[in-house]
């Protein structure tokens, strides 16, 4: 990692963790930034990953059936598997994304403009605490959004899956 994205982790990683950013910066800012940007570069950067492995999920909507994306920040698990947190910013709610696993854990995440099918695994119990130690190292602190969400966040492990065409 340059010594430029670990500066900014330092600054960034603190601000995440303010109420202001998980109620107004997070929720209400960073989506439609997040969006521009893919637009503009063709789904080849994400603002997030400039600071963390970020991917789109692509998922089908739980109750409509349509196709949805949610860029999301992911930990390496260092057996070429991702892990997701639905933090939601630390909300009250599930994010919808995670509903939409449930119903559907065949999806697809995009890496840096590549696209790569997966297939979801809501964690259980027994894997949780070790999956929360992985995502802390790479972003400390990041449990505290279960924390003050009020809600135990829905873990899932996206494993890539050969595409049969």
């Amino acid at each position: 990692m340059s010594r430029v994205v670990q500066a900014v982790r330092a600054v960034v990683a603190p601000l995440s963790r303010t109420r202001v950013f998980r109620r107004w910066i997070g929720p209400a800012l960073l989506p439609p930034v997040e969006r521009f940007v893919s637009w503009i570069s063709r789904g080849r950067v994400q603002v997030s990953g400039l600071l963390v492995p970020s991917l789109v999920l692509h998922t089908i909507g739980a109750q409509s059936g349509q196709p949805r994306d949610a860029p999301l920040m992911y930990t390496p698990d260092g057996k070429g598997r991702a892990i997701v947190a639905g933090t939601n910013f630390a909300g009250p709610n599930h994010p919808a994304w995670t509903n939409n696993l449930l119903a559907h854990p065949d999806a697809e995440i995009s890496v840096r403009g590549r696209r790569y099918a997966v297939r979801a695994t809501l964690l259980s119990d027994d894997e949780r605490e070790a999956a929360w130690a992985t995502i802390e190292r790479q972003w400390p602190g990041y449990r505290n959004y279960e924390r003050s969400s009020g809600r135990k966040v829905r873990l899932f492990l996206l494993q890539p899956v050969k595409r049969i065409e």
